[in-house]
């Protein structure tokens, strides 16, 4: 996706101890089953809003389509239905680094086998990677831990694929890593060794193996370790499964310095590949595309447009249509100036013929794709690009946003029904209004979601468009005022006063909003506003406070530089807010305008927390700490309580009580059991319910999570790539 994601941190044990701290009794967890109310997930809609990585039609089966994405798991594709079916969502807390798919592969001897190459990072502080493998098209899996790291959101994670069932053997499967060489699985992928013959040697830096392909009995691995030299190889293929040779007379130079993918027409027995100077998605600044002959050995330059100085770009995704002999697909990818196409032939590359130039766009399925311009763009980060081998018009590519398809080479439209993968940062239920939720992203900004089950009609939030949303807040006693903040290059902040329907920019923001936009809090009344100020490297700022709805704003010196500001929901004058690197509670009393300590010796140098006031009630605050667990202030801060059996606490949120219960429902992702899960207590946090099951985990979840007040049962839950999840009592 456009943005940085989640990374992992070091796990910090232990609760600090301090004096205004004292124990909780009485909180248990229900561990029975029969117990726990039966609950139904679904996405809200949005639609897309990620990177997909790659698309591949199974070559035997009619309207049986997969993708990948980056950081939100695999799907599987319904013709019938026309929707995606997510096939990973029973990845769990300690397994979110495995929803970045590096790449999959079908069996085309046998359509119900699927293989999957997991692994979101290749970084020291990630877990390695994983092979899962399913007997029914991914409706259960089962799971091979590898030796090595994959990168499913690293640069390059467009390329492939670099899974492959051998053509000559379906129990043989070939994976290609970025550092750890070429591994070769002869058991269906149940266990994994080097190919100690594979001639090309891994860069600690480097890309290693981009793709595999089948050509006729043949396999050939791209390499995009080469460095671009004239003698630099950077393709290998075996014809008997065991000797590797570089293939002959193959493209060099800076415009085929890394191979990204590959395709192979039968009909015309000839290996079309694109290159480009870097891996990519980001960066590329020249390419080509090429064909070779295997049986009588000629490459050929085909490249459809050549990169200029002025018009730079890499080559990125190539199809080929199964139907028809010498008729190809490619893309560019990475060009900001004429913006992104595909290219199709079908003369075999002899000439080319640009569909951006004829297509015809219907967005209004998911009207955020034209990120607030009169009309969408063709796309950008095209490497994912795939032809129905059962539909010659049939056409489909990815974008970092979304996947388009077309049946008739014009009029294309996304067909993305089913694949969500925002990333969520905070989620908001009004207490009234249209809308039951508000949420602000990366990448997407903020959405207003009127309804739950289509993506917002209005799209993302204009006046000013923002890339990735940095805060959202609504005054408690006004519900109708809302305000945002967010990396945007017209604006970092606005306003609505229709309960996020429409926008306003404030009249003025501090300097630092440009470069550090953080998040921002309203109090009860919306007559004041608190703006915190924190660089994408987590420099901390001061923070600054406007009484005049934006047009004017002051340095806030008390307060705790990058604490998120946290308006009491009853009292107009009070603010609050924890700072992390003490352990200490500063409140305000006089509208925000100074901050003074109350309660100190909470936990300190955690790296996720939460401050959040319970709604309706003044002083009635809760600090959820990652793995110190829960406290609980009734006094304004002054001092908590420690929930002494939850001993993992990543977000908080509250919802409509229960029947006959006064106090809201609280929702919970933490750990009061042996997992992390989503739970519900209706009792003030004395007993919790899990409320999530085994298929339904989503990885990391910790960002956000809302209850309805206006529906009990029915809570909100943020991810890092699955979009966001509604929950309902059933």
């Amino acid at each position: 996706m456009l943005a940085s994601r989640v990374s992992r941190r070091a796990v910090l044990a232990g609760a600090a101890a301090g004096a205004a701290l004292t124990a909780m009794p009485g909180f248990t967890a229900k561990a029975n089953a029969a117990e726990a109310p039966s609950y139904r997930w679904r996405n809200v809609a949005i639609g897309g809003t990620g990177f997909v990585t790659g698309v591949l039609f199974h070559p035997s089966v009619r309207g049986l389509a997969y993708a990948r994405t980056d950081i939100g798991g695999a799907y599987r594709w319904d013709d019938r239905t026309a929707r995606w079916t997510p096939l990973t969502d029973q990845l769990g807390w300690d397994d979110w680094n495995l929803l970045g798919v590096e790449a999959l592969a079908v069996d085309p001897a046998h359509p119900d086998r699927l293989y999957l190459a997991v692994g979101t990072y290749a970084q020291s502080w990630a877990s390695n990677g994983a092979i899962l493998r399913s007997e029914d098209r991914g409706a259960t899996w089962t799971r091979t831990d590898l030796a090595v790291k994959l990168g499913g959101n690293e640069d390059g994670r467009g390329a492939g694929e670099r899974l492959l069932v051998d053509p000559r053997d379906s129990d043989t499967l070939w994976l290609g890593t970025r550092h750890d060489g070429l591994l070769k699985s002869t058991d269906r992928g149940a266990t994994w060794a080097a190919v100690t013959g594979f001639p090309a040697t891994p860069s600690a830096s480097g890309q290693g193996v981009t793709f595999l392909v089948a050509v006729g009995r043949a396999v050939y691995a791209g390499w995009g370790d080469g460095d671009g030299s004239a003698t630099a190889v950077n393709l290998y293929r075996t014809t008997d499964g065991s000797t590797w040779t570089a293939v002959p007379a193959q493209p060099t130079g800076t415009s085929a310095k890394v191979p990204i993918r590959a395709a192979y027409d039968a009909r015309s027995r000839e290996l079309y590949v694109t290159y480009a100077d870097t891996p990519g998605p980001n960066g590329q600044s020249t390419g080509s595309v090429h064909k070779f002959a295997p049986a009588t050995g000629p490459w050929t330059d085909v490249t459809p447009v050549q990169p200029g100085s002025s018009d730079t770009f890499g080559y990125g995704g190539v199809a080929v249509d199964a139907c028809r002999a010498g008729t190809v697909v490619v893309s560019t990818n990475n060009r900001w100036a004429a913006v992104d196409t595909l290219y199709r032939t079908t003369d075999g590359g002899r000439t080319w013929t640009s569909l951006k130039d004829v297509a015809v766009f219907d967005v209004s399925e998911t009207p955020f794709l034209k990120w607030g311009a009169e009309q969408p763009k063709f796309g950008w980060w095209i490497q994912a690009v795939a032809v129905d081998p059962y539909d010659s018009q049939h056409v489909v590519y990815g974008t970092g946003a979304t996947l388009y398809g077309t049946r008739d080479l014009t009029h294309w439209a996304p067909q993305i029904r089913g694949l969500e993968e925002t990333s969520v940062i905070q989620l908001i239920s009004p207490p009234v209004g249209e809308a039951h939720l508000i949420s602000a992203s990366r990448d997407i900004g903020v959405m207003h979601h009127e309804r739950l089950t289509a993506s917002p009609s209005r799209g993302m939030a204009t006046n000013p468009v923002f890339g990735s949303a940095t805060g959202i807040a609504q005054a408690a006693g006004r519900p109708t005022y809302v305000v945002r903040t967010g990396w945007g290059d017209n604006g970092n902040g606005a306003y609505s006063g229709d309960g996020g329907r429409t926008w306003a920019p404030f009249a003025a923001q501090p300097s630092l909003a440009h470069d550090a936009p953080g998040p921002i809090a309203t109090n009860a009344d919306g007559s004041t506003l608190l703006w915190s100020f924190v660089h994408w490297d987590g420099t901390k700022y001061a923070a600054h406070r406007s009484a005049d709805n934006g047009a004017t704003w002051s340095e806030i010196s008390s307060f705790p530089k990058g604490a998120t500001p946290v308006a009491d929901p009853a009292d107009p004058t009070l603010f609050y807010a924890y700072d992390t690197d003490t352990g200490t509670l500063y409140a305000s009393t006089d509208s925000g305008r100074s901050f003074t300590g109350r309660a100190s010796g909470l936990p300190a140098g955690d790296s996720q927390f939460q401050l959040v006031a319970a709604p309706g009630r003044s002083g009635d605050l809760w600090l959820s700490v990652k793995w110190n667990g829960l406290y609980r202030s009734v006094d304004g801060g002054v001092s908590f309580d420690k929930v002494a059996s939850c001993w993992a606490s990543y977000t908080l949120g509250f919802g409509k009580p229960g029947p006959g219960a006064d106090y809201p429902a609280i929702y919970q992702v933490g750990s009061t059991e042996t997992i992390t899960a989503v739970y519900r207590s209706d009792d003030e946090a004395k007993t919790w319910v899990r409320i999530n099951d085994d298929q339904h985990q989503w990885g990391w979840i910790g960002q956000s999570i809302a209850g309805d007040p206006r529906v009990y049962g029915r809570v909100y839950l943020a991810t890092n790539g699955r979009g966001i999840q509604c929950g309902e009592q059933i």
